[in-house]
């Protein structure tokens, strides 16, 4: 009889769970996601002036991937501007800006909860630079709960890239989070990312540990 690689991995579980033994292998570190924007290269010339290159000056956790000098201002429909939004590199083929339900608020924007770079129909918002400003169609949203791993994670974890799981936080407010996206990739490391408010609402913060629940 052949196994697959999340047979194998419930049958560890199981048996460690029958013989007391604690297991650990299905916590995930966490990182918390504010607010930010990715940028294309039209638009950060259309922000900065012409010629203009994003300053990187950290390095986030999935390689490749860093928070930039530049912030920007974001607006919506009521007006009201939230100032300082990082940018994050590198450019993308096209812009994207990230917020929480709560920024949604004070900005008066319905985005969706949509995966990151699904942006097709989300909504509108307009980023304001020192050197112009760039008026989105569409591009404003709420990420989703998701997790990334590398490919040999998920062989480990018995999970494929586009799967979702139950995430259990065990912060000062204990929070299940339903419909987690798992996203695998050869660059990827192991974090699942969620965003102010949902750090918030379970009491947790970067580098807290969450359990997937099979």
């Amino acid at each position: 009889m052949a196994y697959d690689a999340s047979m194998v991995a419930e049958i560890v579980n199981r048996v460690m769970a029958e013989c007391g033994v604690a297991n650990d292998s299905q916590t995930v570190p966490v990182g918390i996601s504010n607010r930010h924007i990715h940028l294309s290269a039209e638009h950060v010339e259309q922000l900065f002036g012409k010629g203009y290159e994003l300053t990187p000056i950290k390095d986030l956790s999935q390689p490749g991937q860093y928070a930039c000098k530049e912030q920007l201002t974001i607006v919506g429909p009521s007006l009201r501007p939230i100032e300082g939004v990082r940018v994050l590199g590198p450019v993308r083929s096209a812009s994207q800006v990230e917020i929480s339900r709560t920024d949604s608020f004070a900005l008066k924007v319905k985005p969706p909860v949509r995966e990151s770079g699904d942006i097709a129909g989300s909504a509108p918002i307009t980023i304001i630079g020192p050197k112009g400003v760039v008026t989105l169609k569409e591009g404003c949203i709420i990420a989703n709960r998701h997790i990334h791993m590398s490919e040999e994670e998920g062989i480990a974890f018995g999970l494929k890239d586009g799967d979702y799981v139950t995430v259990e936080a065990k912060g000062e407010r204990r929070t299940t989070f339903y419909d987690v996206q798992v996203r695998v990739n050869k660059a990827f490391r192991l974090e699942m990312h969620i965003d102010t408010d949902d750090a918030n609402a379970a009491g947790i913060g970067n580098g807290a540990k969450v359990k997937i629940i099979k």
